[in-house]
């Protein structure tokens, strides 16, 4: 285990967050964390850096989960124009040591450790601690997905994985439309464009008959997600409403379709935007689409579905990976 702090990060396309790690009990702490909008910086090392001298300390080790695949040594972001070398980010910073992973790899191991308290059930039956094999998902600015799988002795494994950008597949006119609405906007349609943030945003202006436009045309041309969020749970706009509930149901689909992939006796949905409204999600049909795969449904009715309520589960896993928990 550690000796002193180290840092942990967890970068996405709309948010930085960092924190400082220490051991504990069983798993480590996370301290001094603060979230930073990415817009208000130029570069990973650019945030980073303004964290760091903020709090004042310097660590020596650094676990860094960004949203993009890790391989090799060069990184770019897939939602935001951020890339980076990991030897010259490390050395920027005053590291000694550097590791970065996959941002829905650290979620999935902190979903591994999470406590009582720390995930509300949907679906089948309630297991705690949870089965393996896990499917973990969640929408952010875009759509995270990963596996853990245990192995023997006990040990989890992670596989790290780019399951929000396969191939979507609508239901219904309704999504059909969503779909052409989003063909014309991006090209090929992707989960992760109706599963997200901004795909949010996406379903309402499709479904109120707005124009899709181009692809480069900033999102602010769209309804902010959280005000969509917020006036859906408020109850008092239909459009809003509507656009959240057609989320829920693609997100069930989607989901179904990831544990019966993975095999899962456990769906996991974590960080991103589904903890904010988890009783509209219940009252959704999100549950019948999960459930909506024909011969497999009673299969289906066995996998114990959570949403995990930690509030940083990006940075736990990143701390786990750097404690040589896992």
């Amino acid at each position: 285990m550690m000796n002193t702090p180290v840092l942990v990060g967890d970068i996405g396309g709309t948010n930085a967050r960092f924190a400082l790690a220490e051991p504990g009990e069983h798993r480590p702490r996370l301290i001094k964390p603060q979230t930073l909008p990415t817009a208000d910086f130029a570069s990973l090392q650019q945030a980073a850096g303004h964290y760091l001298a903020g709090i004042g300390i310097q660590p020596e080790k650094a676990a860094i989960a960004v949203a993009s695949p890790v391989r090799g040594d060069e990184i770019r972001l897939t939602n935001r124009a951020w890339s980076f070398n990991r030897s010259e980010l490390a050395e920027a910073l005053g590291l000694k040591h550097l590791t970065v992973l996959n941002d829905f790899g650290a979620t999935a191991r902190a979903v591994a450790a999470l406590e009582t308290g720390e995930f509300e059930s949907l679906n089948g039956p309630e297991r705690n601690p949870l089965q393996a094999p896990i499917s973990v998902i969640g929408a952010g600015t875009g759509l995270g997905m990963a596996l853990l799988v245990d192995c023997p002795a006990h040990q989890w494994r992670v596989v790290e994985t780019e399951g929000g950008h396969i191939s979507y597949a609508p239901l219904g006119s309704e999504e059909r439309r969503i779909h052409d609405w989003l063909s014309a906007r991006h090209g090929r349609v992707s989960v992760e464009r109706a599963l997200s943030g901004s795909g949010l945003a996406k379903i309402h202006a499709a479904l109120a008959g707005d124009p899709p436009g181009k692809s480069d045309w900033p999102d602010q041309s769209l309804r902010d997600p959280a005000d969509i969020v917020a006036a859906a749970i408020a109850g008092e706009d239909r459009a809003a409403r509507e656009a959240l509930a057609r989320f829920c149901a693609i997100l069930g689909s989607v989901a179904g379709d990831a544990a019966l992939i993975h095999g899962a006796a456990t769906l996991a949905i974590s960080g991103g935007i589904v903890p904010r409204f988890i009783p509209f999600l219940k009252s959704s049909a999100f549950r019948e689409r999960f459930l909506d795969k024909g011969r497999f449904a009673a299969h289906l009715e066995q996998v114990q579905i959570i949403v995990v309520t930690h509030p940083e589960p990006g940075l736990l896993g990143a701390a786990l990976c750097l404690c040589g928990e896992f």
